[in-house]
């Protein structure tokens, strides 16, 4: 059996349907010579004659007629399996996402969301996950289904795909005076840093170093709610993405004013592996996900 070529199949299928070598010749667009060999090795790969003649007519076996259901929808479960799926029905579909995100992005965009595949698909489920405090290969190994940040994707076989920005904002207390900033008083309140690594530094510190400046940062936490939390405890300054932290924001005690030095706006960036590609649920899912975070950026 380990030689047999699996192909045959669709040549029998096509001879039990046709009841002739010339008949399935024309199906499978062959010669009748070569229709007549493939029933050859089909006889010696089976042991059965499967079509014999009866005047001018050929008549399938009782061994044909007995697989010749079997054999059809065997041919038939082949393509279905083999030719990629158009579409997908979200109402039919059961399946879980294991999605990772910034966390602000989960606080402005899962929301909406979720909302949206309760609404549509109600037999999918989603898993938020935080964004790691090192790089991983989650989304290599199928792990994690997509992820949303701010990092351009390292390897080749991981698509990315920039949904949108935000501009950087300055987060403090609202009992501070003022609309907004100055750069003089950016740099003397103390600030607390956003980083999932640790990091007490991140590239504003590089603005600030090449206009001759620092400024002075007191802590770091991996989130930006916690960071939001630590700066209202002790009176300090964080610097956000603007939009997707409003809420968090407000929740905190604290108001948004503009950045006062010049920096690029923080990419969206949809992240998955390339294997998801031609899956229609996972593009079903990245079609929610680029809606969800253009209502988040507004």
């Amino acid at each position: 059996m380990h030689s047999l070529d699996l192909n045959l199949l669709t040549a029998l299928d096509a001879l039990l349907e046709e009841g002739s070598v010339l008949g399935a010749a024309h199906r499978l667009h062959l010669s009748p010579p070569a229709m007549s060999r493939t029933l050859g090795r089909i006889r010696r790969a089976t042991g059965d004659a499967i079509l014999v003649r009866t005047g001018r007519t050929m008549t399938a076996t009782p061994y044909a007629v007995r697989i010749r259901a079997d054999v059809h929808r065997l041919v038939q479960e082949a393509r279905a399996l083999l030719a990629p799926d158009a579409d997908v029905d979200p109402a039919t579909l059961t399946r879980t996402f294991t999605l990772r995100f910034h966390d602000a992005i989960t606080a402005a965009a899962g929301p909406g969301l979720l909302a949206a595949v309760r609404a549509r698909a109600p037999g999918v489920r989603l898993r938020f996950l935080a964004e790691a405090g090192a790089d991983t290969s989650d989304l290599r190994h199928g792990r994690v289904d997509a992820e949303l940040g701010s990092a351009e994707p390292e390897l080749p076989e991981i698509r990315g795909e920039v949904l949108g920005h935000a501009e950087r904002v300055v987060a403090i207390p609202a009992r501070w005076r003022g609309k907004s900033l100055t750069l003089r008083r950016y740099t003397t309140v103390p600030h607390v840093i956003v980083s999932r690594r640790g990091r007490l530094r991140d590239p504003l510190d590089d603005a600030l170093e090449a206009l001759g400046l620092s400024r002075g940062t007191v802590a770091s936490a991996p989130t930006v709610d916690a960071a939001l939390g630590l700066a209202a405890a002790i009176g300090a300054a964080v610097t956000v993405p603007d939009r997707m932290t409003a809420h968090a924001v407000a929740r905190h005690g604290m108001r948004l004013v503009p950045l006062p030095l010049p920096a690029p706006p923080v990419p969206v960036i949809l992240t998955w592996h390339q294997r998801d590609d031609t899956d229609p649920a996972h593009a079903w899912l990245r079609d929610l996900l680029r809606a969800g975070v253009a209502a988040a950026l507004g």
